[in-house]
Parts: C-alpha cells; structure tokens; sequence
C-alpha cells in the first residue's frame, strides 16, 4: 500500500503533458571505478568490493559495452520513428593520479575522461561509437559532473596517510565499499557537496571548468544537469544557472548539506518546479535498476511505474545506472540486463503505440515553453 500511495504522490503536483513521454536518464558514463584488472587482488587483501553492485560490476565503458547497448536501443521505435534514447549523464573528468602523486597530495590534478579511455585497454572506439550514436538519436550527453569525487575529502584523507584507500590510489582508483556504513560521503562521491563555506567558495570553478570542459568535448552546452548522489545545496544552483543549466535532474528528493554537520535537508521535488534562478527540476519516477538486486522483476515494476506516471500526465523519468550495462568485470550482468532492458522497450512500444522517447535537455525544452 506505502508503495502505491508513493508511486502516486509524486507524479500529482507539476508539469502535465497528454503525451506519452518516456526519458531514460543514465548516470556515471565517464567515470573511473572499479580498476577491472586489480578486483580479485583487492578481493584477497580484504576489500570488500563484492558486496556492492558499484565495486563489483561497475568500470569505465569499453567498446562492447556501447556496442551492445546501441544494438539494443536502435532495436525499437518511437510513433515519431525515433529509436530509444539515453540521455548519457557524462563525467567529464578523472582524477590524474600520476600529477597528484608527483605533487605528493598537496593539490588535486585532473584529466579529459577521453585521455582515460586512451590509457586503458578495449576503450579506444568509445568516442567514435558515442559520436555514432549521438548521429543516431541513441545517446545524449548531459552534464553529471567534472568529476566524481570530493576533492577536498579526497586529498585531505591521502594527505593524511589513509592506508587503505592510498592502496587502492595505486592501483588507480579514488574508491571504493567500505562495508556496514558506507556512503556516499565516506565513500568521496558527492562531488557537488559543499560542507562548508570553503568548500562553496570553491564549487563554481569546478561547476564551470566542468561545464566548459563537456562542450570541449562533445560540442554543445549541457542543457540539463543531474549531481552526483542527488546530493547538492540550493545556494550552487546561481552557478547552475550562470554557466547554461536550464534543467536540473533529480531523484525524488534533494539531499542538502548542512554546514558543519554530518546532517542533509531533505527536499521534496517535482516535475517541472520552478526555483529562484527561473530553472526547473525534473525528477525520476520509474527506477529500472536491475544491476542492483536480480531478484526483483524490474521490467514489470518499470511497466507499472510508466502507467502511473502517464495515469497522472507526467512524462515517465527512468532512472538507469551505467552499472546496469557495464560486462567488462562480470559479463553475465550486462547480457542479462540487456535482455531486461530490450524486453522493457519492446512492451513500452506494444503497451503505448504512441509513446516518444525524448531526451532531458528536449524534456526541459518542452517544460520551459509552458
């Protein structure tokens, strides 16, 4: 019953549409995690990575794995003729772990993730199959963070001799599960988190360095954006805004840090929300997260949660992890959850003919016209 009641709370107030929209928001394209190559080493020493979806099937995408997902994606069309679209929630960069550790942890360095995927194996058609798909109306980037690390937490924790994690630093990685406890904070991955007034006096230039950094790349502004962990303060958002963001993706609710506390604000969002900068918010009201517990029947659970949102006249928000799609540590979880995702479209389609699958920056087009 909560869950029923919860599906349909968030999908009354805001934005209507009598469209059938459906936008699939994918976070972490770009980031390091899990070094494949070192995870049973890290295993036997007593990381206990196994124990957290993230850790254990989580890396940077190879070849394959945009490969396969395209071959998915094009396997299905809208009533427009569109194939399904990922909006590619893209961290633009990576810790550079050979300049930190030349500048023995006194200052934080960073590289392109387009250099990253150049240094290691199986990556080097990343970019051209990401161009491809974007020509293809299967992918479109958006911003998800310069990095996916605090910074600040980070180097602070090196600089202060942490064994543990000073280990798996040589190994190339920034983090990693930590057991009972852990989280996004102890785990350095709220990157847009700012703690302190020292910590927002540094955030803008990560916000617009970052920014500038994904039109370098991919050569457009990002419309929209979405913070590691959901986690942000309402006071970074004029940054947001002043940079180019009109759109601000979330989960269904905002994690605010208070100062100097372990605490968080927790606020409540909704689909087409104004805040004082005159941005929207979207929020993601379908989860299709299969990577995270193959026990639970996601393709019917997804199919449910799309209903309710067009029962309400919302467009559908999905809400899919890279995670879901990477095989380069454990293969059988991106087969398998290609084979759910593919069977997800393929009822969306028969389920509502006339259904569009749009990506987030056009869904705050859409929003902003009203």
């Amino acid at each position: 019953m909560r869950n029923i009641l919860s599906r349909n709370f968030i999908n009354i107030p805001g934005w209507k549409t009598d469209r059938k929209i459906v936008v699939i928001q994918s976070d972490d394209w770009g980031s390091i995690r899990t070094a494949e190559s070192t995870f049973n080493d890290l295993l036997e020493e007593g990381y206990p990575l196994d124990q957290c979806v993230y850790n254990s099937k989580d890396a940077l995408e190879t070849n394959s794995d945009l490969e396969y997902l395209m071959e998915v994606l094009s396997s299905v069309k809208d009533m427009n003729g569109n194939p399904a679209i990922f909006t590619i929630n893209n961290i633009v960069a990576n810790p550079d772990f050979d300049k930190i550790k030349e500048a023995d942890f006194r200052k934080y360095f960073y590289e392109p993730f387009v250099q990253t995927l150049e240094r290691l194996p199986n990556r080097d058609n990343v970019m051209k199959l990401y161009h491809e798909g974007i020509e293809e109306k299967l992918f479109k980037p958006q911003f998800h963070g310069r990095e996916h690390v605090h910074t600040h937490h980070w180097i602070k924790a090196l600089q202060e001799g942490n064994v543990k994690l000073l280990k798996i630093f040589n190994r190339g990685m920034f983090t990693y599960y930590k057991g009972e406890g852990s989280n996004c904070k102890n785990e350095y991955l709220d990157a847009m988190a700012t703690y302190n007034e020292k910590q927002f006096g540094a955030i803008e230039d990560k916000i617009k360095s970052g920014l500038d950094l994904f039109e370098d790349i991919w050569g457009f502004r990002s419309k929209t954006l979405i913070a590691p962990c959901y986690i942000w303060g309402r006071n970074i958002e004029i940054f947001f805004h002043k940079y180019g963001v009109r759109l601000i993706q979330s989960g269904r609710c905002q994690k605010e840090p208070v100062y100097n506390q372990d605490n968080y604000n927790i606020i409540r969002r909704y689909i087409g929300q104004n805040n004082s900068h005159g941005q929207v918010y979207s929020i993601r009201n379908v989860q299709f997260e299969p990577a995270s517990n193959p026990g639970i029947n996601w393709v019917d659970k997804a199919l449910i949660e799309i209903s309710t949102a067009f029962i309400w006249k919302k467009p559908a928000v999905i809400s899919t992890h890279r995670v879901n799609f990477i095989g380069s540590i454990n293969p059988k979880n991106r087969s398998r959850n290609l084979i759910l995702l593919k069977e997800l479209l393929q009822k969306i389609i028969n389920k509502w003919p006339e259904v569009e699958f749009i990506s987030s920056d056009h869904l705050a087009d859409l929003i902003l016209e009203k």
